[in-house]
């Protein structure tokens, strides 16, 4: 879907400059590339290709990467996949644990349509369900509310229940989408700042002072957290209305994810250049052990 990658440029550029261009050109295919699905990481990067999204468990300990090459868990020892190959460009945890959406493109010996359009799993990954727009849909950004599913692959479109889909008539071009189970309060990550909607995403609207941020994630309801172009983290804990800086990451990042655990302790874990950053006091302080 050639549109998809200039509209994610576009968006990338405006939020981090031409090294981040770059990059996506290496990292994104379009539906009719066949020979993108099956191109191996670089040297120099992670065993698992580019991560395009992640999910954490704070009392379980769990992290999962969703990449260039599937899924996988990161805080197993080795690390350990968990999914066939599959061009993970959209990513959703559900509320249900071990249940996941998903798009993208199929990998090697997958009899997945390309694109895949959305796949959903009940098994943590291990195998997956084609649910609508097979051979249609890459959604590159893709979240979950309570009101049902938001995807981007070009033009947004909402679902109530994973099979039929509307179209979102809005000028809105997301880079990523995050959304949380507990609500209907969607945020979009763009080169105007973080836009909200409080309705699925039907509606959009840009808070005063939003910052720029490249990926966010819901913890709660009402908390959640973003990392800038600069590495530096955001966090609101009015569900994305206002902002204020925590802390920093030691490299670019990929994704973000975040949940409180049965202390309230806010968790962030964000995937960057150098590994999984993980933070235990609410983003102020970040390590590269995640156990």
């Amino acid at each position: 879907m050639p549109r998809m990658i200039s509209t994610r440029a576009r968006v990338l550029q405006a939020l981090t400059g031409a090294a981040a261009l770059a990059l996506l050109a290496t990292s994104c295919a379009s539906p009719g590339d066949a020979a993108a699905t099956s191109v191996p990481p670089a040297a120099n990067s992670n065993p698992f290709g580019h991560v395009h999204g992640m999910f954490a468990d704070a009392d379980t300990g769990q992290v999962v990467l969703a990449t260039h090459n599937g899924l996988f868990d990161v805080s197993a020892e080795p690390a350990e996949k968990l999914s066939p190959t599959i061009d993970l460009m959209g990513f959703a945890p559900m509320a249900e644990a071990g249940h996941f959406y998903a798009s993208g493109h199929p990998g090697a010996g997958s009899d997945l349509p390309n694109p895949v359009g959305l796949i959903h799993s009940n098994d943590g990954g291990k195998t997956w369900k084609p649910l609508s727009r097979q051979g249609e849909s890459d959604f590159h950004a893709l979240t979950t509310t309570r009101a049902g599913i938001i995807g981007f692959d070009g033009q947004l479109r909402i679902s109530a229940d994973g099979h039929d889909w509307s179209t979102v008539q809005t000028s809105l071009q997301p880079l990523a989408l995050a959304g949380s189970p507990e609500s209907d309060i969607v945020l979009a990550t763009t080169e105007d700042g973080v836009q909200r909607s409080t309705d699925g995403g039907s509606t959009w609207s840009l808070p005063d002072g939003a910052p720029l941020l490249l990926f966010t994630a819901f913890a709660d309801a009402g908390t959640a957290v973003g990392v800038a172009p600069d590495s530096t983290i955001q966090v609101s804990r009015d569900a994305g209305i206002t902002w204020e800086q925590a802390g920093k990451v030691s490299a670019p990042a990929a994704a973000i994810t975040a949940a409180a655990d049965g202390e309230g302790r806010l968790h962030i874990w964000v995937a960057t250049d150098n590994g999984v950053e993980y933070s235990v006091d609410g983003g102020a302080t970040f390590s590269t052990d995640i156990s």
